[in-house]
C-alpha cells in the first residue's frame, strides 16, 4: 500500500486532501492489478479511469486557481504538467480491454505512470506551491543561496554536503547576474552536470546514513530524492540553449526552493 506521508504535505488543506485521494486511487489500482480471484476486470478498470479523469479535472482546477490567487511563479509550468497527465489518461485504450491480458497490461501501465506521477510531481512541484519567491526578490539579493545555521541537521557529513550543493546552486545565481556574458550554454551544462553527479553522491551518502540508524522515513526520502534527480536528468538541453536566461532563472529558483524546503522539512528530522 502507498501511504500519504508527511513528506507529501504541501501545508494547503484542500490540496493535501485531494492528493490523499489520489493515493487512494493508486491503491485501488494496485489492489485490482493483484486481484487473482476476479478474472474479468473490465468494468473495474473503466471505473478507475473514469475516477481519475474526474479527479484530474477537479483537482487541477482547484490547484491552478489557488496558485493564480497567490501569483505563484510556477503556475504555467504546473499547467503544462497537468495537461500532460490529462493527455496520458485520455489516450489509455479501452477498446480491447475485453481481453483479460489487455486489462492486466493496462493496469500495469497505469500503476507505473501513477506511481511516477505521484512522487515526481507532488515531491518536486506541488510541495513548492506558495514557497517560491518571485524572481524580483532574488535579483535584489547578492547571493540568496547562503548556507546558514537554520539549515544545520547536526550531522556533519550531511551538513557539509548540503553546503556544497548550496555553493553549486550559487554558481547558477552568479550566471543569472552575469549580464555581459551572452552565451551561457556551456556554463549552464557544466553546472547541471556537476549538480546532477554531486546530488546523486549526496543522496547516496544520506540514504546510507539513514539506513545505519534505521530511520523510519527512509522510504519517503528515497522517493523525494529520486524525483529530484529525475527532474535534473530530464532537462531539455535544446530548450536551454534557446532560452538561456529564462531557463537559468527558473532553474535557480526551483533548485534553491526545492533544496531549502527539503532540508528544513525533511532532512532536519533525521538529526532529531
Amino acid at each position: 500500500m502507498y501511504q500519504f506521508t508527511e513528506d507529501c504535505l504541501t501545508g494547503i488543506k484542500q490540496i493535501d486532501e485531494e492528493h490523499e485521494k489520489l493515493f487512494a486511487l493508486l491503491n485501488t489500482t494496485m489492489e485490482l492489478l493483484h486481484n487473482d480471484i476476479l478474472q474479468d476486470k473490465y468494468h473495474q478498470v473503466q471505473a478507475v479511469l473514469g475516477e481519475l479523469k474526474e479527479y484530474a479535472d477537479n483537482h487541477f482546477a482547484n490547484e491552478e486557481a489557488y496558485m493564480a490567487a497567490i501569483n505563484d511563479p510556477e503556475l504555467e509550468i504546473q499547467k503544462r504538467q497537468h495537461m500532460a497527465f490529462r493527455d496520458k489518461i485520455s489516450i489509455m485504450d479501452l477498446s480491447d480491454i475485453d481481453q483479460l491480458h489487455a486489462q492486466q497490461e493496462l493496469l500495469e501501465e497505469l500503476m507505473r505512470y501513477l506511481t511516477r506521477w505521484l512522487y515526481q510531481h507532488i515531491l518536486s512541484s506541488d510541495i513548492l506551491i506558495g514557497k517560491m519567491p518571485p524572481m524580483e526578490e532574488w535579483r535584489h539579493q547578492d547571493n540568496p543561496c547562503i548556507f546558514s545555521e537554520k539549515y544545520f541537521t547536526g550531522i556533519p557529513l550531511i551538513d557539509g554536503e548540503h553546503e556544497t550543493l548550496f555553493e553549486i546552486i550559487g554558481k547558477a545565481t552568479a550566471l543569472v547576474k552575469a549580464e555581459l556574458l551572452h552565451d551561457k550554454y556551456d556554463e549552464i551544462v557544466g553546472i547541471l552536470d556537476r549538480l546532477t553527479e554531486y546530488t546523486k553522491e549526496h543522496f547516496r551518502d544520506e540514504e546510507e546514513y539513514m539506513e545505519s540508524i534505521e530511520y523510519p522515513g527512509l522510504k519517503a526520502q528515497k522517493m523525494a530524492h529520486a524525483s529530484f534527480v529525475s527532474k535534473l536528468e530530464e532537462v531539455d538541453l535544446e530548450q536551454v540553449d534557446q532560452n538561456q536566461q529564462q531557463y537559468l532563472e527558473e532553474l535557480m529558483e526551483f533548485l534553491f526552493s526545492w533544496l531549502s524546503n527539503h532540508i528544513l522539512k525533511s532532512d532536519k528530522l533525521i538529526g532529531k
